[in-house]
């Protein structure tokens, strides 16, 4: 008999729990105006805030000169309310990566990090303070789940590294984001609605949103096969990765809990048919654990479960060798088990990758900076 407690879909908030401050990335254009109309303010000033935020990315009132003065309090506390507060921003690779940890409205602790490549800037965020899935690798995970995270709250973390960059506090003159991951702390498909509201705020053309491309946003989930089917429907390219590390139910029982409800099987299928319809590539994550999950015939074995769907190239994989808390069981792998474990990959035709560790001297995995300063 199973004896895990049952993980739920959508993480519900607490009853009693203060929400967020409603903010103009939680609502469409449509949105916004209805909100000051029913204010008694003039709705077309929308426009003009959704302008100061997300194209010209201001967060000084006194710079909105083309809102009247009499007014512009009013409005900003209205649509443009302070959302979080940065309490340390840590940097490494000489300045290229930063990682932010920022206090929410009520005291709640997430994370992301900019990493600035040369042909691109990526932004990782958190989807919830705290995760409910119980990973046993993960320092966030071991923390358990908080709360979740709003729209506007998620929107604000790219918002705010998109202001760093054009201001220039990010070497390598002024830039633009082009990538966002939802692989920071939680599992956003656990917060479905507001994760695909981001989405929705990120993809949306300027002024409305951040007019970024659908192609450049990469949604994570250890495997809600309900909201991965879900996702499917909805009609937005975005990249799907599946954190799968481990090919066989035993193993991934006790390394993703989830997998209790949904196997590697139905998981996996799930993964396919996103692929299948949306044309877009799926990317399989799989942490490399030292003597866990990283020996030869399990490589052998995910090629199997993998290439069960064709070889038409719906997948590849991205090994990621884990960067482990401080105390934890969990380490590492070899990197020559790394290497044989790419090969066998390889020899089958899946595409695989190494992820780049950037930031393991700034508490690079998620909720290890989160939970220090706890």
């Amino acid at each position: 008999m199973n004896d895990r407690p049952t993980l739920p879909l959508v993480m519900s908030e607490p009853r009693g729990r203060a929400k967020p401050p409603r903010h103009l990335a939680d609502l469409d254009e449509g949105g916004r105006r209805a909100l000051l109309e029913e204010m008694g303010l003039p709705g077309f000033r929308a426009k003009q805030l959704s302008t100061h935020y997300f194209a010209r990315l201001v967060d000084d009132p006194s710079e909105m000169t083309d809102l009247p003065a009499g007014q512009r309090d009013e409005l900003v506390s209205a649509l443009l309310p302070d959302l979080m507060t940065p309490l340390r921003t840590l940097e490494a690779d000489r300045g290229t990566t930063r990682k932010t940890l920022w206090k929410l409205f009520d005291g709640a602790l997430v994370e992301s990090v900019l990493m600035r490549y040369p042909d691109r800037v990526t932004i990782c965020v958190s989807s919830q303070a705290g995760c409910g899935m119980a990973c046993p690798f993960c320092a966030t995970g071991q923390g358990g789940l908080q709360r979740n995270m709003s729209t506007a709250e998620i929107v604000e973390q790219v918002v705010a590294g998109a202001r760093s960059l054009a201001r220039d506090e990010v070497p390598g003159g002024p830039g633009r984001v082009s990538n966002v991951v939802f692989m920071g702390m939680g599992e956003p498909l656990a917060n479905y609605k507001a994760v695909i509201g981001a989405v929705r705020r990120l993809t949306d053309p300027s002024p409305a949103g951040l007019g970024m491309s659908a192609r450049g946003v990469t949604v994570s989930t250890v495997g809600l096969v309900p909201r991965i089917n879900q996702l499917t429907d909805e009609g937005i390219p975005v990249t799907l990765a599946l954190s799968l590390h481990a090919p066989d139910d035993e193993l991934r029982n006790e390394l993703v809990p989830i997998n209790t409800r949904f196997s590697v099987a139905e998981t996996v299928e799930a993964a396919w048919n996103y692929a299948r319809v949306t044309k877009r590539r799926v990317s399989i994550e799989y942490a490399m654990m030292r003597g866990i999950n990283d020996q030869g015939w399990r490589a052998d074995l995910l090629a199997e479960v993998l290439n069960g769907y064709g070889d038409w190239g719906w997948v590849h994989v991205n090994l990621i060798p884990l960067n482990p808390t401080p105390g934890s069981k969990w380490t590492a792998s070899d990197p020559a088990d790394e290497r044989e474990f790419v090969r066998r990959l390889e020899s089958h035709g899946i595409p695989t990758t190494v992820r780049d560790t950037r930031g393991r001297e700034i508490d690079g995995a998620c909720g290890q900076l989160a939970a220090t300063e706890s």
